[in-house]
């Protein structure tokens, strides 16, 4: 493995060149802080952390929806990293520890489970990117307990991208998600590279998945040959899991939403299409919003979402702001960057 490193790294080498390069996926950030992979790349090459984080680009309105539930009664269920995800006011553990019945599931399925065991209406806040809503998407399609409805926070990464290569951040290349390609293939994905002439390779979680990523980034630079490559090829077709995507396009619909750190971003969220409202929490309750931003003061997660900055960059980090008491949502999950970069930065320095 060393010695494999070691190759991959040579290569680098000797095509380096400036570049700035996004990846979007919390698991990359975790194997690139880990194994201290920007130690190991030439200064010329920098790897930055793009809304790689499902449970971190969840804005606020989404929670004060949920907290608002709970608060009216309703079983809330969500995956754990939710739980201490900032509102505008309150986050969901608050709202438990004021008697709120917001229980932890581990999936959708636990969710429409525990509506057939429970005489009250229970939402699952079916959070993720394009990775999950096929699970989601599944059980609308299997006839659920009529008391079970999902607040959809379903979230779509190449619009994503679009927006930041479009109107905020110069970037040169794209590392791009393995667990979302094996739902939506490397198709979605072609456009970034015919209309902004930016390289893109798909990769894996392993540190040589990275690296090798890395250099088909660099090679296409090299030889202006930008297009979407597919190093994950273990699990990644170029078509996708095609399955999954009926499941999803016969469950959902596209619309235009604002991210945590975002403006509104045009056509990136799933919305539950109207044949399924009775099993749409949206369309079941009133939801009474707090009005607000909802970012706490100091708070820089937003640009760090966007690859603007680095947790380090935040004067909240690592006092104020930590695992144990997180302030923004970007140091709640694990998938986070802030968090990620509180457990292993040393390691990256």
């Amino acid at each position: 493995m060393k010695n494999l490193t070691k190759d991959i790294l040579k290569k680098i080498n000797e095509i380096k060149q400036p570049m700035k390069i996004m990846h979007v996926c919390g698991s990359h950030e975790h194997t690139i802080m880990y194994n201290g992979i920007r130690s190991m790349l030439p200064p010329e090459v920098q790897i930055v952390a793009g809304p790689g984080c499902p449970v971190c680009v969840v804005p606020s309105q989404e929670i004060d929806e949920c907290v608002s539930l709970a608060e009216q009664g309703v079983t809330v269920t969500i995956f754990g990293d939710m739980i201490r995800v900032p509102g505008t006011e309150k986050s969901l553990a608050d709202v438990k520890a004021e008697g709120g019945d917001v229980r932890i599931v581990y999936g959708v399925g636990n969710a429409v489970e525990l509506a057939k065991e429970l005489d009250n209406d229970v939402v699952f806040m079916s959070a993720g990117f394009e990775t999950t809503a096929p699970t989601t998407a599944n059980e609308l399609l299997s006839n659920p307990p009529e008391n079970f409805s999902v607040l959809s926070s379903h979230r779509l990464i190449p619009p994503a991208l679009d927006f930041l290569v479009h109107d905020e951040v110069k970037l040169d290349g794209l590392i791009e998600p393995g667990h979302v390609c094996t739902i939506i293939g490397t198709k979605p994905f072609g456009f970034l590279s015919k209309e902004y002439n930016i390289p893109q390779a798909v990769a894996g979680f392993n540190p040589i998945d990275i690296l090798i990523s890395i250099y088909m980034i660099l090679k296409q630079k090299k030889n202006d040959d930008p297009k979407i490559e597919n190093e994950y090829t273990r699990a990644v077709r170029e078509e996708g899991n095609i399955k999954a995507q009926e499941a999803m396009e016969e469950v959902f619909e596209v619309e235009s939403r604002v991210w945590r750190g975002f403006p509104e971003i045009p056509n990136s969220v799933y919305e539950v299409k109207k044949e399924f409202d009775d099993h749409n929490a949206r369309k079941l309750f009133d939801m009474e919003l707090p009005e607000g931003s909802g970012v706490p003061t100091g708070c820089i997660c937003g640009p760090i979402l966007r690859g603007m900055a680095r947790p380090e960059d935040c004067s909240l980090f690592r006092g104020e702001c930590n695992p144990l008491h997180p302030i923004g949502a970007c140091m709640v999950s694990k998938e986070g960057t802030c968090n990620i970069a509180y457990r292993y930065s040393k390691m990256d320095d």
